[in-house]
C-alpha cells in the first residue's frame, strides 16, 4: 500500500497566526513523523496590534497544556469580562456586551423574555443588573468561576484575556520549538507550483535556499503570499457593509489599575479601542478613509489616550472581507491571509484558532480529498459571514446622524440574514443560534438592547407566570448577582496574588 501521509508541513509567516499554528500542530501531531518548519523574516515584522480575545482562547491554551497563571504572567495579560461600547446607538450611550449569560432560564425560555415582560409591566431593574459579568466589570472585580458554588451566579462567570500579542507569539514560539518545530529565517523570493496538480511545491528564499513541503499554511498576513500571490484564489470585499478601511495603533502608559474589560468608543468616522494590560494600555483608531485623513485619525487617537504615548503610531490599511477559498489545493490560509474582520468584537485570534481546529478535524493526506477541502471552506465561510453580520449590527443599529459616516451606516442596506434576525427580534424578542455559531443569544441581546432595538412583545409562555412570582424572581436573581460581585476581589488584587507579570 502506498504511504500517502503528510510528511512535511511548511508554515509561511510567524506572528500570532503562524506560531499558534506551529504550537498546535506540533502538539497534536507529535509522534506522527511529521516535520514542521516555519519561515519568517525579522525584517518584515508582523501587524501585532490585536490584544483582546474572547473566552474560546482558554480552550486553545488548554489544548497546548499552558498553565493559565504562567500564560498571564508571560504575556502581561489582564482578565476580560466583556466589551464596553460607548456612543454607538446614540451619543452619550454606554453599555457592556458581557461574557456569560443574563439571569437564568425559566420555564424553558431564555431569561430575556421574562425581563421584557417585567420591564414592559413597569419593572425598574435594568437588564444589566442580571449579568454578574457586567456587575463585576463595572466594579473592577474579578475571580475565576467557582464550580463549588454551582447554585450561585459565580459558577456562570466567563472570561477571556487582554494580552500583549507579541509576547504571546514569543511564548508560543518557545513551546513550538521545544516540540521540534524548526524556524527558518528568511524572505521568500518566489514560489514554485507543480506543473500537473497546481499545488505549491517549493518556496524559494534569499540566498538561493529552497523549502519543499506537502502541506503549506499561509500566515503571511494581508499579502497572502501563497493563497493569493501564488494561487490567485480571489477575495470578497465587504466594505459596503463594514466601511472602515484604515487603523492607527499606539500604546500609552497605564494610569491606575487596569479594568477587566475592553472599551470601544464610537468616533465621527469609526471607533477607538482601549485595551488595558499589566504593562501598558493598547489603543487604536479604526476609521474610514473616505471620511477622515490619516493625520486627523491620529489626532483623534492621541486625544483619546489615557496616558503618555510610549510607541510610534502604526498605520494599517485593510480591506474587510474574506478569501473565496481559505483552503485551495495544498494551501490553508490562516489569520489575515484568510480574511479580515475588524477587531470590534475581538474575533481575530478566535478565527485563527477555529481555522486550526477545523484543519485538525479535516487533516489531509497527500491525496487532498476535494470533498474535505470543500467542507472546510463552507464551514469557514459560514463562520466568517456570521461574525460579519454581528459586526454590521453595531453600525446599522444606530440613531446617530451627526456625521456622514454614521448617516451611511444607519441607512445602508444589510445582508438578508441580518435583516431577518433583526425583524424576528423586533416582533417577538426571539433569538436563534444557528449551527452553534460563535456569538450566542446573550451577545445578540446585549447589542440589540444596548443600541435601542426593542421587541414589540415577548414569547407567549413568558406571560404564564403570575405577576407576583415574576417580581419575586427578578428581585432574587438581582440580589444574587449583587452578592456575587460584592464577594469578588479587585481585579488587580487577583492579578497581584496569582499572576503578576515580570517588569521586563
Amino acid at each position: 500500500m502506498t504511504d500517502n501521509r503528510i510528511r512535511d508541513i511548511v508554515i509561511v509567516g510567524g506572528g500570532t497566526a503562524g506560531w499558534m499554528a506551529a504550537a498546535a500542530l506540533s502538539r497534536v501531531l507529535a509522534g506522527g513523523g511529521i516535520r514542521i518548519r516555519l519561515i519568517e523574516s525579522e525584517a518584515i515584522g508582523t501587524v501585532g496590534v490585536g490584544e483582546a480575545t474572547i473566552p474560546h482562547i482558554r480552550y486553545f491554551n488548554r489544548l497546548l497544556g499552558l498553565d493559565e497563571n504562567d500564560f498571564v504572567r508571560r504575556t502581561a495579560a489582564t482578565f476580560k469580562l466583556g466589551i464596553e461600547f460607548v456612543d454607538w446607538g446614540r451619543l452619550g450611550d454606554r453599555y457592556i456586551h458581557p461574557f456569560g449569560s443574563y439571569g437564568q432560564e425559566m420555564e424553558g425560555l431564555h431569561f430575556h423574555h421574562f425581563w421584557y415582560r417585567y420591564a414592559q409591566g413597569g419593572g425598574m431593574l435594568p437588564l444589566d443588573r442580571f449579568s454578574i459579568g457586567i456587575g463585576a466589570a463595572r466594579a473592577g472585580r474579578f475571580q475565576r468561576p467557582d464550580g463549588a458554588r454551582a447554585d450561585t451566579p459565580l459558577a456562570t462567570l466567563s472570561y477571556a484575556f487582554q494580552f500583549d500579542a507579541a509576547r504571546y507569539a514569543r511564548y508560543l514560539r518557545e513551546r513550538a520549538e521545544a516540540s521540534g518545530v524548526e524556524r527558518i529565517e528568511g524572505r521568500i523570493t518566489d514560489i514554485r507550483l507543480n506543473g500537473e496538480t497546481g499545488h505549491v511545491e517549493t518556496v524559494l528564499l534569499e540566498g538561493e535556499r529552497s523549502v519543499d513541503g506537502d502541506l503549506f499554511i499561509d500566515c503571511s498576513g494581508f499579502r497572502g503570499l501563497l493563497i493569493e500571490g501564488a494561487l490567485a484564489t480571489g477575495y470578497d470585499d465587504w466594505r459596503h457593509w463594514l466601511p472602515c478601511d484604515r487603523a492607527v495603533a499606539r500604546a500609552c502608559r497605564r494610569l491606575g489599575d487596569p479594568a477587566p474589560f475592553t472599551r470601544a468608543t464610537a468616533k465621527a468616522a469609526g471607533w477607538q479601542w482601549r485595551i488595558p494590560l499589566q504593562s501598558r494600555t493598547g489603543n487604536g483608531h479604526v476609521y474610514c478613509s473616505d471620511n477622515l485623513s490619516d493625520d486627523a485619525a491620529l489626532a483623534v487617537l492621541d486625544a483619546g489616550l489615557d496616558g503618555e504615548a510610549i510607541s510610534d503610531p502604526n498605520f494599517l490599511r485593510f480591506t474587510t472581507g474574506a478569501r473565496r477559498k481559505v483552503w485551495n489545493r495544498n494551501v490553508v490560509s490562516l489569520g489575515l491571509a484568510a480574511g479580515f474582520l475588524e477587531p470590534l468584537e475581538s474575533t481575530s485570534i478566535h478565527l485563527i484558532q477555529s481555522g486550526i481546529a477545523r484543519l485538525l478535524t479535516n487533516f489531509p493526506d497527500r491525496g487532498f480529498n476535494q470533498h474535505d477541502i470543500d467542507y472546510y471552506n463552507r464551514r469557514t465561510r459560514a463562520e466568517y459571514e456570521q461574525v460579519r453580520d454581528f459586526l454590521i449590527l453595531h453600525y446599522k443599529a444606530t440613531q446617530r446622524d451627526d456625521t456622514p459616516f454614521w448617516n451611511y451606516c444607519r441607512t445602508m442596506p444589510i445582508p438578508a440574514t441580518l435583516e431577518e434576525r433583526i425583524a424576528i427580534f423586533r416582533e417577538n424578542a426571539r433569538l436563534y443560534r444557528h449551527d452553534n455559531e460563535l456569538f450566542s443569544e446573550t451577545s445578540w441581546l446585549a447589542v440589540l438592547h444596548g443600541q435601542h432595538i426593542a421587541p414589540a412583545r415577548y414569547h407567549p409562555i413568558a406571560g404564564f407566570l403570575p405577576d407576583a412570582e415574576l417580581e419575586s424572581r427578578m428581585n432574587r436573581i438581582a440580589a444574587a448577582m449583587d452578592a456575587g460581585v460584592a464577594g469578588m476581589p479587585a481585579h488587580m488584587a487577583f492579578i497581584e496574588r496569582y499572576c503578576r507579570a515580570d517588569a521586563a
